[in-house]
């Protein structure tokens, strides 16, 4: 085991540096000049090849791009133009307050996920089957960032049931139930899309292993049907849903930018937003960067947790 972890491991390497790649390319291709956005009203031909020099922006791009993996290497991912402080404190700073949120997310349609897509295929074709293939339609066809303004509208302004935006309370607050009354509505309406996906496929999945004579067999010793669905089939069906929560866990974060945006969440994904609006490249750069990183290593926990369950997969 500690071999194949290794190996993966050091797999994860080359796709940080093609993350970086692509990353950088990106952020090059979008439109407009960075300094010009910086001077505003002052940005006279002469100040803009100034600040562009001050920059480096008037570098070729293969040498933009040496000098800022080298700079990233060292654990330095620039200085932020608007913010005037390092994108490294930035990111890292907003980049927790989107952990709560994706992470809550994440428990939340892993759980719900789970649990309706094996209560669906046990009573497959009766009404429980019928009613949560009908949410889950429901739910993964419905935008996130529509359904988060109608969770606005109704649980906050009508009923008034929890606060419409903020991570605390403006005044007071702060601790840990200030933070839970906060996270619920975005957690929620976030979760809502990942977890028809998963119910859907673990439905599936659920399905398939319970037309396996192991399980025909497993009924025939006289277990209970319980206990066959919760140790036999739902541990094997659980190796084909792994691989789907880690890769709805890149959907989860990838979200976050338009929730976090309708919920005025201090996340990583409003303050890319605003970079991208102001041209902050470097600040776009590291944000996105983290955040695809994050998307890795968790797949590579996904894979790893999968071989746990299933040895054979280590080849």
């Amino acid at each position: 085991m500690a071999s194949y972890i290794l190996k993966r491991l050091l797999a994860v390497f080359p796709v940080l540096f093609g993350l970086t790649i692509i990353v950088f390319l990106i952020m090059a291709m979008i439109p407009g000049d960075p300094a010009t956005a910086i001077l505003g009203s002052y940005a006279t031909p002469e100040n803009v090849a100034k600040l562009n020099r001050d920059l480096g922006l008037d570098q070729p791009l293969p040498m933009q791009y040496l000098t800022w993996l080298g700079n990233l290497l060292h654990g330095d991912l620039g200085r932020s133009y608007t913010l005037n402080r390092p994108v490294l404190d930035e990111v890292l700073e907003r980049f927790g307050a989107t952990l709560v949120l994706a992470g809550t997310a994440l428990i939340l349609c892993s759980v719900f996920g789970l649990l309706a897509g094996v209560v669906s295929a046990v009573r497959q074709y009766g009404w429980t089957d019928k009613i949560v293939t009908f949410v889950v339609l429901i739910g993964i066809s419905t935008p996130s960032f529509w359904l988060g303004l109608l969770m606005i509208l109704f649980f906050a302004v009508d009923l008034k049931w929890f606060p419409a935006s903020g991570m605390y309370a403006i005044y007071g607050g702060g601790d840990l139930p200030d933070l839970l009354h906060h996270l619920v509505l975005p957690a929620v309406t976030l979760s809502v899309v990942a977890t028809g996906v998963i119910a859907r496929l673990t439905r599936t999945a659920m399905l398939e292993v319970l037309r396996q004579d192991y399980i025909r067999t497993a009924r025939a010793k006289g277990l209970t049907e319980r206990r066959v669905i919760l140790r036999h089939a739902f541990k094997a069906a659980l190796v084909s849903v792994i691989p789907v929560i880690g890769i709805q866990a890149g959907f989860v974060m990838g979200g976050a930018v338009y929730i976090e945006t309708v919920f005025q969440w201090p996340g990583i994904g409003s303050m890319l937003v605003t970079a991208i609006s102001t041209r902050d490249l470097l600040l776009v750069q590291g944000g996105v960067l983290v955040v695809a990183s994050a998307y890795v290593m968790v797949n590579l926990l996904a894979d790893l947790v999968q071989t746990m369950i299933d040895p054979r997969l280590r080849g």
